[in-house]
């Protein structure tokens, strides 16, 4: 991590948000910050409470108590109009891409480049081009259906098409499950080009060499809490093992 490039206020913050599934209690308290610059590994064993803290983020649920901080502006709950409206944008593991579309389709959906009714085919074709190009991403041809792409070029056209809307502050679920070590490997260096490049990147991974591998900071959570958050390159595997399963608390 260059930190020169780190924001010095948190692009997200959360304090001391509450959610409860009937008498479940999936977060209790969670605080946390998001810079941009950086990459946040969220991690913790299944029931943990990461997914349902990145479904609140992304405003899909709503918090009991809580506030959500978007570069200084407090929000007691996000929808999804508005998280993406304020540079939330989340990569979920299926990706929500249209199989039948091709790759430049896919990344101007809902935003497509038109002229008097007709739509500029060539011009997308050519944006499309560009921003894989900026991003490192490879893709011989952007007129291909994404159903024929690798699993590695279907989560970079993903990512892709959540840069082109703006979005500032990106959200990784899983980012490289069920994908080969090469691909995985390609899908690693885009998101810390991302971060390069200024964006807060949010990864939630089980895959804790991964996590070493890219995340400048790790937010350790438990049974709904948040229990640590460390600085990557000052923490080991076993340190971070141990929080999760309950051995060791951050100091």
């Amino acid at each position: 991590m260059n930190m020169e490039l780190v924001s010095e206020a948190p692009f997200l913050e959360t304090e001391d948000i509450h959610k409860s599934f009937n008498h479940v209690q999936a977060l209790k308290g969670v605080s946390m910050k998001a810079y941009g610059g950086e990459v946040l590994a969220i991690v913790g064993d299944n029931g943990a409470g990461k997914s349902t803290l990145i479904k609140i983020l992304s405003g899909v649920l709503k918090p009991d108590c809580g506030i959500i901080r978007l570069e200084g502006k407090e929000y007691e709950r996000l929808t999804p109009r508005k998280a993406s409206a304020s540079g939330i944008s989340t990569v979920y593991q299926d990706l929500a891409l249209g199989n039948t579309m091709d790759v430049a389709a896919n990344l101007f959906l809902g935003n497509e480049r038109t002229r008097g009714g007709f739509l500029q085919k060539k011009v997308m074709n050519e944006e499309a081009r560009r921003l894989l190009e900026d991003l490192d991403i490879h893709i011989p041809d952007v007129t291909v259906p994404v159903g024929n792409l690798s699993g590695g070029q279907r989560q970079g056209v993903a990512v892709a098409r959540l840069v082109h809307r703006g979005g500032k502050i990106l959200i990784f679920d899983e980012p490289t499950a069920a994908m080969g070590l090469n691909e995985s490997n390609a899908v690693l260096r885009l998101i810390k080009k991302l971060a390069a490049q200024g964006y807060a990147v949010i990864i939630i991974s089980h895959n804790l060499p991964q996590v070493f591998h890219i995340s400048d900071r790790i937010c350790v959570m438990r049974q709904g809490k948040v229990i640590g958050e460390l600085r990557t390159e000052d923490t080991t595997m076993d340190e971070v093992v141990a929080m999760i399963t309950g051995a060791s608390t951050a100091s």
